[in-house]
């Protein structure tokens, strides 16, 4: 089985800085870590791996920095990273970004299986792993807490819902997107680190992908970002004691003032 985990690179804190030219976070110098979500991703290709044989491919885009979170993923037993590495893909919004990982999927070849965390940490859009299965137009099932089985090219998991859960079956290839709760993340074996220290990891560009240059990028984002900025902090905090008609009443009035 060829099994492709799609993970990022993401701020290990939330105080990051913004570009006021680009409206794009800076990443350059910013201590960064695996989007947590994309753990379970790499433990659940991993263990697909060693259940029915094949290769784990961790893919992922982003600066020459991104290049250990590859590393990471191979020390936790993926078999090779490519990094899709160039400015021309800098500024991507979710569609850009999902349009590129698309591209290099079709470069990889043949896969049967895509996994991504459900969301990442920076941007909680939950948005490329659907967008990847659209440009490929194969099946996908979002927020999976459990693969129940696979058998004959057909995929049985749970996916998670607000009250409970749904039972799905999709041929294969098909992307999954996961969440925490279906597996626990293993630690790196000494043997896993020092196989990842020496790896090679391929580094593909625009010129590699060639890709539609005006759809990827800021030039190929729709998304377009108007403004941000950090909202003030609230100044302080109260508990609110009695009854619970009494502690409605005195909320209301709260809500009331702060509106005014």
């Amino acid at each position: 089985m060829n099994i492709i985990v799609c993970i990022k690179q993401v701020p290990e804190t939330t105080e990051v800085r913004i570009n006021p030219e680009t409206n794009t976070l800076i990443r350059e110098g910013v201590k960064s870590i695996i989007n947590p979500f994309d753990m379970y991703a790499i433990e659940e290709g991993v263990r697909f791996k060693e259940k029915f044989g094949g290769k784990v491919t961790v893919l992922s885009m982003g600066p020459p920095q991104a290049e250990s979170v590859l590393r990471d993923a191979i020390a936790m037993g993926a078999d090779e990273g490519i990094l899709l590495c160039d400015r021309a893909f800098a500024g991507s919004d979710t569609w850009a970004t999902s349009y590129t990982l698309a591209g290099a999927i079709r470069k990889i070849g043949t896969f049967d299986l895509i996994i991504c965390g459900k969301q990442a940490s920076d941007g909680d859009t939950a948005q490329v792993g659907p967008g990847i299965s659209t440009h490929l137009d194969i099946p996908q099932v979002t927020y999976v807490k459990k693969v129940e089985e696979v058998k004959d090219s057909i995929i049985r998991v749970e996916r998670m819902m607000e009250e409970g859960f749904e039972v799905i079956e999709a041929p294969l290839p098909v992307l999954l997107t996961v969440v925490k709760e279906i597996n626990e993340p293993r630690l790196p074996s000494l043997k896993g680190m020092m196989r990842a220290k020496s790896a090679k990891i391929t580094i593909w560009t625009q010129k590699e992908l060639n890709l539609d240059p005006q759809a990827i990028g800021l030039c190929g984002s729709p998304t377009q970002v108007v403004k941000i900025f950090t909202p003030p902090q609230r100044a302080g905090s109260q508990i609110l004691s009695g009854d619970k008609e009494e502690i409605a009443g005195k909320l209301v009035e709260l809500l009331k003032n702060e509106i005014n």
